[in-house]
């Protein structure tokens, strides 16, 4: 008998916001490997410009990742519409390096194709091959292999239907 994996995801509230701006810095921290990011004086990353837009706009969707009751991450949700074309896209996505590679990553992005059902379009930055691999691996899973990839405008595209 199969077992379904406890789920992993957390719709966050308001009050989670000041988490999710905390968890961007390590974010910031991983990501600035593949793009120009500094710290400023106060030791810190810039904030994310779009944060409070998800909890403002019903297009943006904010969620949790934890792992036995740990915090383990975030993604960032949102619904683009664009030139007739309706589809899900993830903004943001981070799992702490203490619970990568034990499958939580892909656990989470399931479930959230699960919750938002229809059109993806899911991409990375060229220089990022860690998560264009981890990204093919996961919808490749998914989808059974029912995907298309493409580049556009230095990012690799992934797009699908869940």
């Amino acid at each position: 008998m199969k077992t379904r994996p406890i789920p992993v995801i957390k719709k966050a509230e308001l009050k989670d916001k000041e988490t999710i701006k905390n968890l961007m810095q390590f974010y910031f921290y991983d990501f600035s490997e593949f793009v120009e990011a500094y710290v400023g004086n106060d030791g810190l990353f810039g904030v994310y410009s779009y944060l409070d837009n998800y909890w403002e706009e019903k297009e943006r969707i904010p969620y949790l990742i934890e792992k036995d009751g740990k915090l383990a991450g975030f993604v960032l949700v949102r619904e683009v519409q664009e030139e007739n074309k309706l589809y899900w896209s993830i903004s943001e996505f981070f799992i702490m390096k203490k619970f990568r590679l034990s499958g939580l990553g892909k656990y989470a992005a399931h479930q959230i194709f699960e919750r938002h059902r229809g059109n993806w379009e899911v991409f990375q930055i060229e220089k990022n091959k860690p998560a264009q691999a981890f990204w093919r691996k996961v919808i490749n899973e998914y989808t059974e292999g029912q995907f298309v990839e493409r580049t556009k405008e230095g990012k690799i595209v992934q797009t699908f239907c869940s």
